[in-house]
């Protein structure tokens, strides 16, 4: 049985020049836009509608961790057009050090919002990742919560194909012909980063979203955690308790010592007045 879609009110469409003028924050070393949802969801809108294209990465902790261990990961954070934070560990953070983040700005909540203004828009999506199964079922869940919205394809590539040459320029020849407005890419971090950008000079007018597993929190083929847990900071342990052997060295033995460090570091930098 597929989630019923939120009750809470959409955000308000932000001005059309909500980013130009936007802020930038530095957290645990990665620059964030300052941005609500809302504002990310209506920039790419925007962009997208006006033909420009690019890229937003949702940055949780483990990105901002990888970040400084990866030159190739760090440098495409610097690549895309918007990092926007990802986990409640980096606004809490934030807000320590003085410099606040507005709120949490989720790749798994974004799927649907932009879905909707897509349908608005009349901007089309692509599916690119997850299971054959899952994607089809979460295309055909979103067209049916928001009439008049276009799926341009849905292509759930077998494992391996990032590394076969043949199958990638197959790939970026179907895009070329679908023409997709929007792309969101369901492979996981930093796949998904790596992928977008092999694809993305092949549709430079596509606006390209990394999501994760967020096709099968949609379709509730898993269970994504309650609002309650999200808020508090705690949905990485709803996810450990689901996926513990994939998820324990992620969360365990990086991202908490990680978040110690990145507490303290916040902490510090409001001492010394310097927001790091």
């Amino acid at each position: 049985m597929t989630p019923e879609p939120p009750n809470a009110a959409p955000d308000e469409p932000a001005p059309a020049d909500a980013v130009a003028a936007r802020d930038r924050v530095v957290v645990g070393g990665v620059a964030f836009d300052a941005l609500t949802e809302g504002q990310t969801v209506e920039h790419i809108v925007a962009e997208a509608s006006a033909g420009r294209g690019g890229w937003v990465i949702t940055a949780n902790l483990d990105h901002a961790r990888r970040a400084r261990v990866d030159a190739e990961y760090r440098r495409m954070l610097d690549e895309a057009d918007l990092v926007v934070a990802d986990g409640t560990p980096l606004i809490w953070a934030s807000r320590v050090q003085g410099t606040p983040l507005p709120e949490r700005v989720a790749g798994s909540s974004m799927v649907e919002p932009l879905a909707r203004r897509a349908a608005d828009t009349g901007l089309s999506i692509y599916l690119l990742g997850a299971t054959p199964g899952t994607a089809q079922a979460a295309g055909d869940l979103l067209v049916s919560r928001y009439p008049g919205l276009t799926i341009a394809g849905v292509n759930c590539p077998p494992m391996g194909f990032d590394q076969d040459p043949a199958a990638m320029d197959a790939l970026r020849q179907e895009l070329v012909e679908k023409r997709p407005d929007l792309v969101y890419v369901a492979l996981g971090s930093p796949k998904q980063e790596r992928l977008i950008g092999a694809l993305r000079a092949a549709l430079p007018g596509a606006w390209w979203l990394g999501i994760g597993i967020s096709l099968s929190f949609l379709t509730g083929e898993v269970q994504r955690a309650p609002l309650w847990l999200q808020r508090i900071g705690l949905e990485w342990l709803h996810r450990l308790v689901q996926e513990p052997r994939r998820l324990a060295k992620r969360y365990l033995v990086h991202g908490l010592p990680f978040a110690c460090r990145l507490a303290v570091g916040a902490a510090w930098g409001r001492v010394s007045g310097r927001g790091r």
